[in-house]
């Protein structure tokens, strides 16, 4: 217990000692604290006068700004104000004069309407005047002629009908006789522009093929031990093979013209690879088969390509190459088939009819000549009955049916196609049958031409269709010219039957040479 009050005593210096330090360090951060607050009065006093002094600045600068602008918005004021003084001053200006034009214009409209006043005056007494003799003259005429106003009218009214009616009779006739004339030139003029503008190749008609031999010993190799070789030829190509006296030739027989080309193909085949037996000959037939087939397809294909016919079945396209085979009195079927679509399509033209149905029903129409060799009946029966089968249309089919009058033609594409079948068949040197009237015709028209006096001499040229007349100058003088024409036109159609227009072209040249010395 003797050292409680020492610790006591320790106790309360310790306290005694913090109270101390702690006194010391308050004066300690007080004096720092007034310290670092009078810094901080300092440093805002001095923002304070910056601030202060730059807000005077932006003040200064912006009354700056706001004057200049106060005065370049006078400015521009005052510019606009005088240009809207000057706009209307003009604009006074020109109303100034407009109503001195208006003043002048009212005072010449008042002239005028005084004027007008004065002559409808006049004329008002004059329309007076006329009406008052008027009625005296009606008066007059009723007493000279017995009738009433009413009763004159219906008299004249009544003759001017009977001349009307007698006039638009005679009229009517005139024209209706004109018309058909017209429509006469006009028909003739299509029909031949059609076939001048339309001209085909023709070939002659035939039913044997010959086939050149290198030399006579290949006629026995062909006909074979016992025959056997022409035999088999004969019976895979269904032809008769004539082996005669001919020199280096046999003759390949036959009415179906495939048939007879694929025997002349193979026939050649064989003797140009020289190995002739009948296996070999039964190679060469397929070959040559084949080979026809393509030529087949090809014609169909460019007679359609031709004609500009599209959307055929394809089966029709082989029928048409087909044709190519075909002849008709000397006349390729198939070229004759082209002429007919090509004329049928310009005689459409003509007349504004359906062109591409022309066209095709011209292709078509002989389409039964293709297999009539196979089938019974005529080709037009079968060549219906084949566009039937294809699907084609009910006007190319009646046009097929009517181009040989088997039934009466009842649309214009079939008219056109009987018409376009006619002008192909007949014209002059494309069937043989027509060949030697035509060169008749032609030497008959040179002699009626050259009978004239002054005819030099006379050329009948385009199938007979023109004539070309060379005229003696010392003889025949140009205003005699236009009189011979008529003449020689005039005995052409007496005395010369021809289809379609003869042109005469007269020429008369006239030279004069003379010498410088």
């Amino acid at each position: 217990m003797e050292f409680l009050p020492y610790i006591i005593e320790a106790v309360v210096c310790i306290a005694l000692a913090g109270v101390v330090g702690a006194l010391f360090g308050w004066n300690r951060r007080k004096a720092t604290a007034e310290r670092e607050i009078g810094s901080a009065e300092d440093e805002a006093t001095r923002i304070l006068n910056e601030a202060y002094k730059s807000a005077e600045n932006k003040k200064r600068e912006a009354l700056l700004e706001a004057k200049e602008e106060i005065l370049k918005a006078k400015n521009d004021y005052e510019r606009e104000e005088k240009e809207r003084r000057a706009d209307l001053q003009k604009q006074e200006r020109r109303l100034q004069q407009k109503e001195e034009n208006l003043d002048r214009k009212t005072e010449n409209i008042e002239k005028k309407e005084e004027q007008l006043s004065a002559k409808l005056s006049k004329l008002d007494a004059s329309q007076a005047q006329v009406d008052e003799l008027k009625q005296k003259q009606t008066e007059e005429l009723e007493r000279i002629s017995g009738f009433t106003a009413a009763e004159a009218k219906n008299y004249l009214l009544k003759q001017l009908e009977e001349d009307v009616t007698h006039e638009s009779a005679m009229k009517i006739k005139e024209i209706e006789a004109r018309f058909k004339d017209e429509a006469d030139t006009k028909a003739r003029e299509i029909i031949s522009l059609a076939i001048q503008r339309c001209a085909a190749d023709h070939v002659a008609e035939a039913t044997v093929s010959v086939v050149p031999l290198p030399n006579d010993e290949m006629k026995g190799r062909i006909i074979g031990r016992e025959g056997r070789n022409i035999r088999t030829l004969e019976t895979l190509t269904g032809v008769d093979l004539i082996i005669d006296d001919t020199p280096e030739a046999i003759t390949v027989s036959c009415f179906d013209p495939v048939r007879r080309e694929i025997a002349r193909l193979a026939l050649e085949k064989l003797i140009l690879d020289g190995r002739i037996h009948p296996a070999r000959i039964e190679e060469m037939v397929e070959k040559a088969k084949r080979e026809v087939d393509a030529v087949i397809k090809a014609e169909g294909e460019r007679a359609i390509f031709e004609t500009n016919v599209h959307g055929l079945h394809p089966e029709l396209v082989k029928l048409l190459g087909r044709m190519r085979y075909r002849t008709s009195y000397g006349q390729n079927v198939l070229n004759h088939s082209i002429e007919v679509s090509h004329v049928a399509g310009l005689l459409a033209a003509e007349i504004g009819a359906n062109v591409a149905e022309a066209k095709r029903a011209g292709l078509l129409h002989d389409l039964g000549k293709s297999i009539d060799h196979e089938v019974e009946g005529s080709h037009v029966q079968i060549g219906v009955e084949l566009a039937r089968k294809y699907r084609e249309s009910e006007n190319v089919i009646h046009a097929i049916q009517a181009h040989h009058n088997d039934v009466e033609p009842k649309t214009v594409v079939a008219c056109l196609v009987q018409a376009a079948d006619a002008i192909s068949a007949a014209r002059p040197g494309a069937r043989r049958e027509n060949l030697e009237n035509y060169i008749k015709r032609l030497e008959t028209l040179e002699e009626i031409t050259s009978s004239f006096n002054g005819v030099e001499k006379s050329f009948a040229i385009q199938a007979g269709r023109e004539v070309r007349i060379m005229i003696k100058p010392e003889v025949i003088s140009e205003d005699q010219m236009v009189l011979l024409a008529r003449e020689i036109a005039k005995k052409i159609e007496d005395e010369l039957e021809y289809p379609g227009q003869i042109k005469v072209h007269l020429l008369r040249e006239t030279k004069a040479i003379e010498y410088a010395k």
